[in-house]
């Protein structure tokens, strides 16, 4: 479930290498005692047992600032003076209930001594030593581990494809601008589509959409007037549609082939008329239109030259900036009024992504999220003289997202991902009342989100998720205090049956933090699992903590997932993503086949049992790591994944024409590095490929186009290799409709445990 952010722009970190007082060795040592004899009986530090602590009791190996975050959790400020001194008995003790979670209302060390005692985690310790040795700490290390997975070894009872992949029930909650209406997406026909339901009455929602063949793909309000959106067998193509309050007179207000539609602006005030940007004269770019959602007329706002990659209105609906880019160097452009021309505002050289996102309340400032002059993404505010003010910045990792109120002209909060997500608040009232909900759903920060509000901040819809909880929503009256669950999606699966997932950090081979996540199959023992890597799309996205119904999927069957934030990955500053240019197939690649290789280190995984799945790029990394490393892997999932990357330059959607260079610039340019493009295209090299290959496609994807999957297939079957291939007329980039997806996941489920599972 989504928080309500305004999106900031893409980035990522280069974090400087760390030498640990724990070697690989030792952290072996952790995870297989019953393999290690440790002659030593030296008493640890209190820094030497935090730093073997982290090592052994979590899977962060290489972040040095995510190690100093969970040892900032488990020990309280001036609770350890000196580090340099041994560590006592009831001083571990507090940081071992700590990192079980299982701090209550102990008052002293003599309490946490206790409980420690009550949880059997010095079982086997000698009672006569106030201190601790390694040998001793090895030992709790591995109670620890048995206490908190509670493992028999034998699994958990089996799911069904059917359960994770069906439509999850009531979602997206919103308010109507008054307050007096909530709507929300639900299946109909096996579609998602939207419904409404009156506030405060006991009368069944009414389903004000019809769609048969699409799920709606999101809706919104302007004032008493519900509109929503989709494409067509996911040509991407997007148009808003009308419907009245019965689903029976649904109108598609931009009814233009081959066009797609984005909202710019609600226009707050102006009756009828809202402002979106549509490619329709010329599908490379967007020009900005007024629409009347009564009639579906347009009336033509701003022209695009060309090269205006985003278009920012003030807040009277005036069209008052511009960004304009040749794809890698770009310039923020300003105008008075919309009478005057457009002026050069803010350059940004290569690298650099400023993303303006409103204009102050009195129109004299601009926010935005910009890394300009610096590597990590933050909030800052312009005058209307291009002077800078940074609101809100973090040293470890991007802001990755704001929510902004127009009403009171201020940013409520910033929001940052290290592990999960993070908030820093800039409204006092606003926190309280974060911290109020927060407090009677008893769930930490990173699981709630604020979802929508009315005007006057008095009703709220918020959401409750983490990594074995689909997703909560509840409407939270804050007049009367009082908070009613409104849905629970997908309320078959039970979070005590679903596996946790944890965040890992390590060191790629040329010195590299990569962040990620591994989920682990619930009670089965940490030891030589099946492993499947599953690499995002983008690249320039990432991976996040959180619900995932596909790695939930695959962890119930047995298998350990690893999800990388390889080089090119967003949210970790500008020199992060950019070590990624030109690497596909290469140093990216390598990040995964490290990650890999982590896993088979700490003994997690199997190097027998190694799976490898992406969608997208994530498609790609899969192909190239079975080109590149053939025999790491057992078995490979392909979907809608890029095996030809002079034909997908060839290929992409009109309306990314502006962003030609950026590929050039981060992917290769077709003339200049063809060699490099050639050595990195998965299909020219189908001779290295001897991993069994499942490869699934829609046909209507414009992103990656059918003809990627098509040249793989083709190319393989005639060597004689066998492939098994999904294609989908009905479908785009990723499978959407409900009775695609659970046949895919079906057909995977079955390829991997066929190949995996011998």
């Amino acid at each position: 479930m989504k928080k309500r952010f305004l999106s900031a722009s893409l980035a990522v970190i280069l974090t400087a290498s760390v030498v640990y007082p724990v070697s690989i060795q030792e952290v072996r040592a952790a995870n297989e005692t019953s393999n290690v004899i440790v002659a030593q009986e030296e008493r640890l530090t209190a820094k030497e047992f935090l730093e073997l602590a982290v090592t052994s009791l979590t899977f962060q190996h290489g972040s040095e600032a995510m190690r100093q975050e969970i040892m900032d959790k488990w020990v309280k400020e001036g609770e350890l003076k000196d580090l340099s001194t041994a560590i006592k008995r009831d001083e571990v003790a507090r940081i071992l209930v700590r990192a079980l979670d299982k701090e209550e209302k102990e008052a002293s060390l003599a309490d946490y001594l206790e409980k420690a005692n009550k949880l059997g985690l010095f079982k086997g310790i000698s009672e006569n030593s106030e201190t601790i040795s390694k040998q001793d700490a090895t030992k709790i290390f591995t109670t620890f581990k048995t206490i908190k997975n509670g493992t028999n070894n034998e699994g958990v009872k089996e799911i069904s494809v059917e359960d994770f992949m069906k439509n999850p029930g009531n979602f997206g909650y919103q308010l109507s601008p008054d307050g007096n209406y909530i709507t929300f997406s639900s299946a109909w026909e096996s579609r998602s589509n939207v419904f409404v339901k009156k506030m405060n009455d006991d009368s069944e929602p009414v389903r004000v959409s019809s769609s048969k063949d699409r799920d709606i793909s999101g809706f919104f309000w302007k004032d008493d007037t519900l509109l929503y959106a989709k494409d067509k067998g996911g040509d991407e193509n997007f148009h808003i549609y009308s419907s009245s309050f019965n689903g029976k007179e649904e109108k598609d207000l931009t009814p233009y082939p081959g066009v797609t539609v984005g909202v710019l602006s609600n226009l707050q005030g102006v009756k009828d008329e809202i402002l979106i940007m549509m490619n329709k004269e010329d599908a490379k770019v967007f020009d900005v239109y007024k629409l009347n959602v009564k009639t579906g007329e347009t009336k033509h706002v701003a022209k695009n030259p060309g090269n205006v990659s985003n278009w920012v209105a003030d807040r009277d609906g005036n069209i008052r900036i511009a960004v304009v880019s040749d794809g890698v160097e770009g310039t923020i452009l300003y105008r008075e009024t919309e009478k005057d021309e457009f002026k050069p505002f803010i350059e940004m050289a290569a690298g650099d992504e400023v993303n303006p996102f409103a204009f102050s309340k009195d129109n004299k400032h601009i926010y935005a999220t910009s890394n300009k002059g610096r590597d990590k993404v933050q909030v800052v505010k312009y005058n209307l003289e291009g002077k800078e003010e940074v609101i809100m910045s973090n040293d470890e990792v991007d802001v990755t997202g704001i929510l902004y109120n127009s009403e009171k002209d201020k940013i409520l909060y910033g929001a940052y991902i290290t592990d999960k997500a993070h908030y820093q608040f800039f409204d006092e009232d606003f926190e309280k009342l974060f911290r109020k909900i927060q407090n009677k759903l008893g769930v930490e920060e990173s699981e709630l989100g604020i979802n929508d509000y009315n005007k006057e901040m008095t009703k709220f819809i918020v959401s409750v998720s983490s990594d074995t909880v689909y997703g909560k929503y509840y409407y939270y009256d804050s007049t009367t205090d009082k908070i009613t669950e409104l849905a629970t999606l997908s309320p078959w699966l039970k979070s005590e049956e679903l596996a946790e997932m944890h965040p890992i950090s390590y060191k790629s081979r040329d010195g590299l933090t990569i962040n990620g996540y591994l989920t682990l199959p619930k009670n089965k023992e940490v030891k030589d699992l099946p492993l499947i890597v599953n690499p995002h799309g983008g690249p320039w996205a990432r991976d996040m903590w959180g619900f995932n119904p596909e790695v939930q999927l695959l962890a119930n069957r047995g298998y350990a997932v690893l999800q990388v934030n390889f080089r090119s990955s967003t949210g970790y500053g500008k020199e992060f993503l950019q070590a990624g240019n030109k690497q596909w197939g290469l140093k990216i690649q390598d990040d995964i086949t490290d990650g890999v290789q982590w896993a088979i280190d700490q003994g997690i995984a199997d190097p027998e049992r190694i799976g490898i799945y992406g969608a997208s790029f994530g498609g790609y990394a899969t192909l190239a790591g079975i080109t590149k490393t053939p025999d790491l892997y057992a078995a490979a999932v392909d979907y809608v994944g890029i095996s030809n990357i002079f034909t997908l330059l060839d290929t992409i959607p009109p309306y990314w024409e502006t962003m030609r260079n950026m590929f050039y610039e981060r992917v290769g340019h077709p003339e200049t590095d063809k060699e490099l493009l050639t050595e990195a295209s998965p299909v020219f090299h189908v001779d290295k490929i001897k991993t069994p290959l499942f490869v699934a496609q829609g046909a209507n994807d414009p992103r990656v186009n059918q003809a990627e999957s098509d040249q793989i297939v083709e190319a393989l079957r005639a060597r004689g290799v066998e492939v098994e291939y999904m294609l989908k007329e009905n479908e785009g980039h990723v499978f959407q409709n409900e009775e695609n997806r659970i046949e895919f996941y079906n057909a995977m489920v079955k390829f991997f445990d066929s190949h995996l599972k011998k």
